[in-house]
């Protein structure tokens, strides 16, 4: 396990000192994590959850962040709600990582808590449940939110993870970016599955 570990983190590192190269090689950069646990015979939902890891990582690049968060300093944060699995595959793999030389925390996010020091919130499981998360989420500007269910950007996400031909990939609405003041990239959206423009 101790290997499998340090594989993953050389991966990550890899991807990100990558540079800008075409832009579904470089977010594609998160896929040898999951074909190296197919090789450690780790079960699907586990491939999925280092390639969510990954991503989440990723677009802290892909994001063209307002001035205010670039020059706010200190650390980037990603928040997870209601995705252990993830949160564990992110606590393994960041540690040494960073995003525009700061570097990149994660944490739990339950229910009231204080979303202070947060750019990226993924919401896990059921729309009903991200939608609960969204209504607060989505007033809160500069804040990259994701979530992971069908049907998850009709909640009001900037993103949401999909899973097409066996393959975890996202759907990105450009309306809910605006609202939150953020630009994502042209190179992220060139490899998003569906792209929700603004009405």
């Amino acid at each position: 396990m101790a290997a499998v570990v340090r594989w993953r983190r050389r991966s990550l590192e890899a991807c990100s000192t990558g540079g800008r190269r075409a832009a579904l090689r470089a977010l594609a950069c998160a896929l040898p994590l999951a074909a190296f646990a197919g090789r450690a015979d780790a079960g699907t939902a586990q491939v999925e959850t280092a390639v969510k890891a990954a991503y989440l990582y990723r677009l802290l690049s892909y994001v063209d962040w307002p001035p205010a968060v670039l020059e706010g300093g200190g650390p980037f944060g990603i928040g997870v709600a209601h995705a252990d699995d993830v949160l564990e595959e992110l606590q393994r793999v960041l540690p040494g990582r960073t995003v525009h030389g700061r570097p990149v925390l994660v944490r739990r996010l339950t229910e009231g808590d204080a979303l202070d020091g947060l750019h990226v919130v993924l919401v896990g499981g059921s729309v009903r449940r991200a939608a609960g998360w969204m209504r607060e989420l989505r007033e809160r500007p500069m804040l990259l939110t994701v979530t992971d269910a069908p049907r998850g950007l009709e909640t009001g996400s900037v993103l949401n993870f999909v899973e097409t031909q066996g393959k975890v990939r996202f759907e990105a609405s450009l309306g809910a970016a605006e609202k939150a003041g953020l630009k994502l990239s042209s190179r992220l959206l060139a490899v998003a599955v569906r792209v929700e423009t603004k009405e």
